[in-house]
C-alpha cells in the first residue's frame, strides 16, 4: 500500500504535501469565512470560488504546454512560492485590519493562476520521482494525502479562526508552503527518471489535442471523468439542502455527511494503492457503482440511511478518480503528459462551476431528492455507455455464464467468444 514512499525522492514530496495540503484546506475554510463576513452574502462566496477555478478553465492546456515545456522540478518551486506569498500577503492584509472583499478575490484568482501551472506539473512530475511501476501508487498515495488534509485542515481552521482570528489561518497556510519547497529542494537530481521535455514550437497545443483525440483509452476515460465530475460531484448543493431542508438536522449533519465522505475517499485512495495496475474495467465499475449509490441515497428514508451511504459514495468516487488519473498517466507518452494532464484536470476541475448551477436549478425546481437522483443516473448512464464502447473498440464482447454455481460476467475477446460458442 505505501510501496512507493520507499522512494526517497517521492518521500520528501510527500511528506511536503502533507503539510501544505493542510494549510491549502485551511485556508479555503478561512477565505469563505472571511468573504461571509465582509459582506454577508453567500454569492460573494461562489464569486470567490468561481474566480480559483476560472483560471484553468481559460489558459489549463496553456498550462499543460508549458510544464511539457519546463523542468517540473524548477515550475514547481516558482508556484509553490507564489502560493505561499499569496497566503502571507492576505494574512498580512487581515492582521492588520485592511482587508477588503476584492483583496480576497485577487487573491483567489492569483492562486488559481498559480494551479494553472502546479496542477499539472505536479501530477505529472510523479512519474519523475517513482517511475512507471510504482505510478499507480504514488498516484494513490497523493489523493489519500489530500483527503486526509481534508479531514485535518477544516478542523484546525475552525478551533484557529475561533480562537484567533482568520488572519493566522492564512499566515499558517502561508508558513505551511515551507515544507514542500524544502522537500523539492533537497531532491536529489540523479535519481529522478529522465524525461525528454518537449522543445518550444508551435501548434503544441494543437498536437496535445489530437494526440488524445487518437487514442480511445484518454479521451473516453477523460469524457467518463468529465461526466462524473460535471453531474456527480455537487455535494456542496445537495448535501446541506439535505441536511437542512429535507432532514432538518443543522449544521451538525452536513459536518458529519462531508465527514463520512472524506473517511470513504481516503479509504478508496488506500485500496487504489494496494492495486498494481489501473484497469478500465475498474473504472468504469466503480463509475456505475458511484451512480447507482447516489440514486439509493437519494431515495434514503432516514438521516442516518443516508449518512452511511457518504463513505461508499466517498470510496466509489475516489476510485473514479484515482484510476483515471493513474491510466492516463501509464498511458502517456512522458513528452505530452503536461498537456494530457492538463486537458484532463481542466475537465475534472471545471465540470463543478458547469454542473453546479444546474445542479441547483434540479434542485429548485423538483427537490434536492431529485437533483441528485438525476446526477447518479447521468453518471451511471454515462459510465455504462462508455464501458461498452470501450469494449467495442477493443474488440470485446460480454459473456455471461456460470462458474461453480455461480454467475460470471466477464468482457472477453470476440474470437475467444466464438470459440466457446463453436464448443458449446
Amino acid at each position: 500500500m505505501f510501496s512507493s514512499l520507499t522512494v526517497r525522492n517521492y518521500r520528501l514530496f510527500f511528506v511536503g504535501q502533507v503539510v501544505s495540503n493542510i494549510g491549502t484546506w485551511m485556508q479555503r475554510i478561512a477565505q469563505d469565512w472571511l468573504v461571509l463576513s465582509l459582506t454577508g452574502s453567500a454569492t460573494a462566496v461562489g464569486v470567490t470560488t468561481a474566480l480559483q477555478f476560472l483560471p484553468m478553465l481559460l489558459f489549463g492546456l496553456y498550462g499543460g504546454v508549458l510544464v511539457d515545456r519546463l523542468p517540473k522540478r524548477r515550475a514547481l518551486l516558482f508556484t509553490q512560492s507564489a502560493m505561499g506569498a499569496t497566503g502571507i500577503a492576505l494574512a498580512a492584509l487581515t492582521l492588520t485590519g485592511q482587508v477588503q472583499v476584492w483583496h480576497v478575490y485577487l487573491a483567489a484568482f492569483a492562486v488559481g493562476l498559480a494551479t494553472v501551472v502546479d496542477n499539472p506539473a505536479r501530477q505529472s512530475f510523479v512519474a519523475e520521482m517513482v517511475g512507471p511501476d510504482q505510478l499507480q501508487n504514488a498516484v494513490s498515495l497523493n489523493s489519500a494525502n489530500f483527503q486526509s488534509a481534508r479531514l485535518v485542515g477544516p478542523a484546525v481552521a475552525g478551533v484557529m479562526i475561533t480562537g484567533v482570528g482568520t488572519g493566522w489561518a492564512f499566515l499558517a497556510n502561508g508558513l505551511s508552503f515551507v515544507a514542500p519547497l524544502i522537500g523539492l529542494m533537497m531532491m536529489r537530481a540523479r535519481e529522478l527518471y529522465v524525461v525528454e521535455r518537449a522543445p518550444r514550437a508551435k501548434g503544441q497545443l494543437r498536437e496535445g489535442l489530437h494526440y488524445v483525440a487518437g487514442r480511445p483509452e484518454l479521451i473516453w476515460t477523460i469524457v467518463l471523468a468529465g461526466f462524473v465530475s460535471t453531474f456527480g460531484f455537487n455535494f456542496p448543493v445537495y448535501l446541506s439542502a439535505f441536511a437542512d431542508d429535507v432532514f432538518h438536522a443543522g449544521a451538525g449533519s452536513y459536518s458529519l455527511f462531508n465527514i463520512l465522505m472524506a473517511v470513504g475517499s481516503l479509504a478508496g485512495a488506500l485500496l487504489a494503492a494496494r492495486r498494481g495496475t489501473a484497469r478500465m474495467r475498474v473504472l468504469v465499475a466503480a463509475a456505475v457503482a458511484f451512480g447507482a449509490l447516489e440514486i439509493v441515497a437519494a431515495i434514503a428514508p432516514s438521516l442516518w440511511l443516508f449518512a452511511l451511504l457518504m463513505a461508499p459514495i466517498g470510496m466509489f468516487g475516489m476510485t473514479v478518480n484515482v484510476t483515471a488519473n493513474s491510466s492516463i498517466q501509464m498511458s502517456t507518452d512522458p513528452a505530452m503528459r503536461g498537456r494530457v494532464m492538463a486537458l484532463y484536470m481542466m475537465v475534472f476541475m471545471g465540470g463543478s462551476p458547469v454542473g453546479a448551477p444546474i445542479a441547483g436549478w434540479i434542485t429548485d425546481a423538483y427537490g434536492v431528492r431529485a437533483g441528485l437522483a438525476s446526477g447518479g443516473a447521468i453518471a451511471a448512464a454515462a459510465a455504462v455507455t462508455i464501458g461498452l464502447v470501450l469494449a467495442r473498440v477493443g474488440n470485446l464482447r460480454l459473456s455471461v455464464g456460470w462458474n461453480h454455481g455461480h454467475p460470471h460476467v466477464r468482457f472477453v475477446p470476440r474470437e475467444a467468444r466464438e470459440q466457446l460458442a463453436a464448443a458449446a
